[in-house]
């Protein structure tokens, strides 16, 4: 199928005009923007860009195509695409196939030719907001309805929906350490990491009782990344703190970072647009250093100062340098640390990789000072 006319229409009524290839009916979620220059496969395949409609900063996407390496998940996870210029001619050993037959095998919506760079201008200013991909050069009554009756990311929780439904495994089996990672939509490359550095792990349900993970007897416990609104994960915080009491050493990423500021009374609040991208500069309070992050998220802890707002047991550790926004926290007494932004990158910098081997020294000194079946 040839090009055809196809726009994007966002709630506050803004219109923008393209070209789209699929005929399909309308694909509406929330819009957002993330500033990675590549790495759209991973971008494309990350369970917490669930239920939206991703745009593409970058003018030109798919050069080096798709392979079958850089997934974060087993399919696309978005629900449509919007960028500048897509090729269908890419230049890479590793590709397998072209970008846009991938997302179309997938049945993602792609609206092409669009001026990405008002877009994005437009949803910094005005905040995300849901849009509609259609075909035509005007909205028809079914665009209107469907995003009317689109839902609004507050108060969706869509870590249910992309969980895992059944606990596996990664990595050597007989590895010295034993992470349990709850799946509220996990990356492969937290699994990866962790297989890196001498873990198996253990990937349960994101409402799997706190019980069943102690039974398991892990060293540590993860708490991943995932798309939604951290306050309709109503079941989680019960669930974690029952875990961090009994001392087992907890990292959360992202979803999971809100999730641990939910459970020691923190609160969580909606951004304008969120963060998206690779290049978002965090600084370690501790130590001044400052990180280069990859980040994801439209939903943040809400901190005052050096304080998380309501939660007297956790410091802050981490403070994002544009907004000021709660980027890390920590457990005043207990094991527990978290980050907002995502220290395993796929795609972004690797300035925060040192996290895992920090959060591996915790594991190994409880796993040396706990007793057998304590």
């Amino acid at each position: 199928m040839g090009d055809q006319a196809g726009f994007l229409l966002l709630e506050d009524g803004t219109l923008f005009h393209g070209t789209t290839r699929t005929q399909r009916e309308p694909s509406v979620a929330e819009v957002v923007f993330t500033t990675n220059m590549t790495g759209y496969q991973e971008v494309f395949t990350d369970p917490s860009y669930r239920s939206q409609i991703v745009v593409m900063t970058t003018p030109l996407i798919g050069n080096y195509g798709v392979n079958d390496d850089d997934p974060e998940s087993a399919s696309p996870q978005i629900a449509g695409v919007v960028v500048r210029e897509l090729t269908d001619h890419p230049s890479n050993w590793r590709a397998r196939t072209d970008l846009r037959s991938w997302l179309e095998k997938a049945q993602v919506a792609v609206l092409e030719e669009v001026d990405t760079r008002r877009l994005t201008r437009h949803l910094r200013s005005a905040g995300v907001m849901r849009g509609v991909i259609g075909v035509g050069d005007v909205p028809q009554a079914q665009s209107v309805a469907a995003l009317e009756a689109c839902p609004s990311m507050e108060g969706l929780d869509l870590a249910t929906v992309v969980s895992t439904k059944r606990r596996y495994s990664w990595g050597d089996p007989n590895a010295a350490s034993h992470i349990v990672a709850y799946d509220y939509g996990i990356k492969r490359n937290i699994l990866r990491l962790f297989a890196e550095h001498g873990c198996r792990v253990t990937v349960v349900p994101a409402d799997t009782p706190a019980e069943v993970t102690l039974e398991l007897e892990p060293d540590g416990v993860f708490l991943s990344n995932g798309p939604g609104d951290p306050a309709a994960v109503t079941y989680a915080p019960a669930i974690i703190r029952r875990i961090v009491e009994r001392g087992v050493p907890v990292l959360g990423i992202c979803l999971g970072h809100q999730l641990l500021g939910l459970t020691f009374g923190g609160r969580t609040e909606k951004m304008p647009y969120g963060h998206r991208g690779g290049n978002h500069p965090v600084r370690d309070m501790e130590s001044g250093r400052v990180l280069i992050t990859s980040q994801n998220h439209g939903f943040a802890v809400v901190g005052d100062g050096e304080e998380i707002a309501g939660a007297p047991e956790l410091v802050m550790t981490h403070v994002n340098l544009n907004d000021g926004t709660v980027e890390g926290l920590m457990h005043r007494e207990l094991p527990v640390y978290a980050v907002q932004y995502h220290p395993e990158a796929a795609p972004g910098p690797h300035d925060a990789r040192p996290l895992f081997s920090q959060f591996m020294d915790a594991v190994r000194s409880h796993a040396s000072t706990s007793e057998p079946n304590a």
